[in-house]
C-alpha cells in the first residue's frame, strides 16, 4: 500500500470514507484524548501500520493518544516535521503535521513494519503524502482543531464559573495568610499545575516576598525584586511564560536548589491595584502537569490576578482598620482608670475585674459625679468585648415617646419623622456593652419593654415585625434608691432583680480621704499639660481645705475645679485664697446657718438632713446607717421618731 511517494499517487480505496468518518466522530467524545483513543485504532488497518500516535512538539516520546504496538519514535522527527511544516520520513516512520508549531504543534506519527532498516542510521527526509493519506491527515487535523475550539469554549465557561466561585470565597476571607493559601490552591487547580506563589512587593527593601512557599521553614520566600522571571515580570509589567523548549533558561535555579525543586514550566503575571494601577507584586504558577502553559492559561491567570489584587487590598485595608481600631481601643482602655487607693476603691477595682469576663448583670450605684460611667468602661475594657462598641445611654434624657425608638430602633415610615430605618442602641452595641445610666428615671412602660429584651435577647424595631437577635452585656447605673422605688411601686421588682446580680457602689468623694489629693494632682497635671505649663503645687493649707470640702459634685466637681486652676492660677503654688469659690458651704448648709430661727430648731433641721444623707448613702439599709452615725439601730429609730421623720426616709 503506497503511503508516501515522490509524486501524488492515485486515491487509495476507503481513505476518503475514513476521512469522512474522522470528521463525523467528533460529536461524541468530550476531550481530544477520548477522541484519539477512539479513532486511532481505525487508522491501523487503513494505513497498514502497526503503530500510530499523535504527539506535540517538545514532548519527547509522550503521546496525546496512540494505538497499536508501543514504539519509540526517532527523537527529532516530530520537531523536523513542524519546523519544515511538511511530512518527514525516516526508516519505517512517517511524521505529518496536524497543526502549526505556534499553536499546539501536533504531529501524526505512523510506523510500518515493511522495512527492517534502523531509523537511527537513516537521515530524516521530506516526503509527499499520497492523496488518500493526505485526506486523512487533513481530516484529522480539522477534527482536532474543532475539538480544541469546542474544548476551549467549554474550558472558558468552566473557568468563568470557577473564577466566580473562587472570588466569592476570597470575598469572605478576612485573614491575609488564609487568603494567600486559598489563592495558591485555586490557581493550581484552575491551571492544572503543581505549585503557586503570590509575591508581594516590598518596595522599600527591594524584595519580593512569596507566600505560600513550600519547603521554606518560615513559609515565605524572599528574593531580590530583580531576580528571575518574577523580577522580569515586575520590571516589565508584562506576563511571562516559560516552556520546556526555552533556549535560554530564565529561571532562578538558585531558588530551585534551595527548595530542592525543579521548575520546568511557569506562568507569571503582574498584580496591579484595581484602584490605582500600582504594582503590588507578581502571581506565579509553576509546572503544568501536562505540557506547557498556554495563552489561555495566561489569560485565566491575568483575570484571576485582577480579582486577587482586589481581595488582597480589601484584606490589607481591613487589617489596617483593625490595627488602627485596636490601637484606639488600647488608648481608650489606658485612659479609663479608676484612680484612688482608699479601701472602698480598692475593693471596687478588684470586684469589677472579677466580673469583667462574665456576662453577669451589673448595677452601679453612686451619687452624681462619682464615676459610674468610668467603672462601666473599666468592666468593658477588661472583658473579651473590649474590641466591640461601648454605648452609654442616659435614660433620664430620653422622652417617653422616643424611648422605644432610641433603644430598639425603628423602620422607615414607623412614625412621622421616620424618613429612614435606623438601628437602636441595642443593635449599635452588638457584641459589646450597653450602659443604661440613670435607670431609675426609666418609665414603667420602658421598664417593661427593657425587661422583655433582657430576657429574650431579641429586639423588634418600632414599625417592624422581624425579631433581631442582640448579643449585648447590659450595665445599669443610678444615683437613686432602687429598693425604695420598688417598695413605692415606681420601679418594677422583676427588672430590679434582673439587674441586681452584682452591685458595685461608688463612695462619694468626701469619704475617700487622701484620694481627694491624689485625684486633684492627677487632674491638675493633665490640664497643665494641655495648657503647656508646669503644674503648680498645693500648699499645706490648700490641701487641708480640699480635704475638708464636702464635694457635693464629687469627682466631676473636683475635675472642673482643677481645670479652672490650671488655666487661671498664675503662681507656682496654689493657696487657700485660690480656692475661695469652693470654700463657701453648699446651699443646704448655708440655709441652716442663716440666723432666722431658734437654735433648737436649727439643730433639729441639721439632724434631720444628716440622718437622711446617712440613710441615702447606705442605700436605705438602716443597720448600716446606724453604724455610720455611731448609734444602735433602735436608737436611730427613736431619734427619727423624736424628729418626726418617717421610718426609712
Amino acid at each position: 500500500m503506497n503511503l508516501i511517494s515522490s509524486e501524488p499517487g492515485p486515491p487509495i480505496p476507503n481513505k476518503n470514507s475514513l476521512a469522512m468518518e474522522l470528521l463525523l466522530r467528533i460529536e461524541r467524545p468530550a476531550t481530544v484524548t477520548e477522541y484519539l483513543n477512539e479513532i486511532l485504532p481505525l487508522l491501523l488497518p487503513s494505513v497498514a501500520a502497526d503503530f500510530v500516535a499523535v504527539t506535540c512538539a517538545g514532548w519527547g516520546n509522550q503521546a496525546i493518544g496512540q494505538a497499536g504496538l508501543p514504539q519509540r519514535w526517532p527523537p527529532d522527527i516530530a520537531a523536523e516535521c513542524l519546523d519544515s511544516e511538511s511530512p518527514q520520513s525516516v526508516g519505517g516512520w512517517l511524521a505529518a503535521p496536524l497543526s502549526p508549531r505556534e499553536t499546539m504543534g501536533e504531529v501524526l506519527l505512523i510506523h510500518t513494519a515493511t522495512t527492517t532498516e534502523k531509523a537511527s542510521n537513516t537521515a530524516i527526509g521530506a516526503v509527499t503524502l499520497s492523496a488518500g493519506l493526505e485526506s486523512i491527515v487533513t481530516a484529522l487535523g480539522t477534527a482536532l482543531r474543532i475539538l480544541r475550539a469546542r474544548d476551549k469554549v467549554r474550558r472558558r465557561a468552566t473557568q468563568a464559573e470557577t473564577i466566580l466561585s473562587i472570588v466569592q470565597q476570597w470575598g469572605r476571607t478576612q485573614e491575609m495568610e488564609t487568603l494567600l493559601n486559598q489563592m495558591a490552591k485555586a490557581s493550581t487547580q484552575l491551571l492544572e499545575a503543581d505549585r503557586a506563589s503570590i509575591f508581594l512587593w516590598d518596595q522599600a527593601n527591594h524584595l519580593l516576598v512569596g507566600r505560600p512557599a513550600l519547603g521554606v521553614v518560615s513559609g515565605e520566600l524572599r528574593i531580590p525584586d530583580d531576580s528571575g522571571v518574577v523580577g522580569a515580570v515586575l520590571r516589565t509589567n508584562q506576563p511571562r511564560r516559560v516552556s520546556m523548549r526555552e533556549v535560554r533558561d530564565p529561571v532562578n535555579r538558585r531558588v530551585d536548589a534551595e527548595l530542592g525543586y525543579q521548575t520546568r514550566t511557569l506562568v507569571a503575571v503582574p498584580l496591579r491595584s484595581a484602584n490605582t494601577g500600582e504594582l503590588l507584586g507578581v502571581f506565579e504558577v509553576i509546572n503544568k502537569r501536562v505540557g506547557d502553559f498556554t495563552a489561555d492559561d495566561e489569560a485565566a491567570l491575568v483575570e484571576l490576578a485582577l480579582h486577587a489584587s482586589v481581595a488582597l487590598e480589601n484584606v490589607q485595608d481591613r487589617q489596617r482598620l483593625l490595627e488602627s481600631h485596636r490601637q484606639m481601643v488600647d488608648q481608650a482602655a489606658e485612659d479609663v482608670r479608676l484612680l484612688g487607693s482608699c479601701p472602698a476603691i480598692e475593693a471596687l477595682r478588684s470586684t469589677s475585674r472579677r466580673v469583667a469576663n462574665t456576662d453577669l448583670a451589673v448595677l452601679v450605684l453612686g451619687e452624681n459625679g462619682t464615676g459610674k460611667e468610668v467603672v462601666s468602661q473599666l468592666i468593658h475594657y477588661n472583658s473579651t468585648r473590649r474590641d466591640r462598641p461601648f454605648i452609654a445611654v442616659n435614660c433620664a434624657a430620653i422622652a417617653e415617646s422616643l424611648l422605644e425608638s432610641e433603644l430598639f430602633g425603628h423602620e422607615k415610615g414607623a412614625f412621622t419623622d421616620a424618613f429612614e430605618s435606623r438601628p437602636g442602641k441595642f443593635e449599635l452595641a452588638g457584641g459589646g456593652t450597653l450602659l443604661l445610666d440613670e435607670i431609675g428615671d426609666l418609665s414603667l412602660g420602658g421598664q417593661s419593654k427593657l425587661l422583655r429584651v433582657l430576657e429574650e435577647k431579641v429586639v423588634v424595631r418600632v414599625g417592624g415585625s422581624k425579631p433581631i437577635p442582640v448579643d449585648v452585656r447590659v450595665i445599669a447605673a443610678t444615683n437613686q434608691n432602687l429598693p425604695e422605688m420598688v417598695r413605692a411601686r415606681k420601679f418594677r421588682q422583676d427588672l430590679f432583680y434582673r439587674l441586681n446580680v452584682v452591685i458595685l457602689e461608688l463612695p462619694p468623694l468626701r469619704d475617700r480621704g487622701d484620694d481627694i489629693l491624689l485625684l486633684a494632682e492627677h487632674f491638675m497635671a493633665d490640664f497643665c499639660r494641655r495648657a503647656r505649663r508646669k503644674p503648680p503645687k498645693f500648699s499645706a493649707e490648700a490641701r487641708k481645705r480640699l480635704k475638708q470640702h464636702p464635694w457635693p459634685g464629687n469627682v466631676r466637681e473636683l475635675r472642673n475645679l482643677m481645670e479652672r486652676l490650671a488655666f487661671l492660677v498664675v503662681g507656682d503654688v496654689i493657696e487657700p485664697s485660690d480656692l475661695v469659690f469652693i470654700l463657701s458651704p453648699p446651699p443646704e448648709t448655708s440655709n441652716l446657718l442663716m440666723v432666722d430661727q431658734p437654735l433648737s430648731n436649727a439643730t433639729d433641721r441639721f439632724q434631720v438632713e444628716y440622718i437622711r444623707k446617712a440613710i441615702g448613702r447606705t442605700g436605705g439599709n438602716m443597720s448600716d446607717a446606724a453604724d455610720l452615725l455611731g448609734l444602735h439601730r433602735s436608737n436611730l429609730y427613736r431619734k427619727m421618731k423624736q424628729l418626726d421623720m418617717e421610718s426609712g426616709t
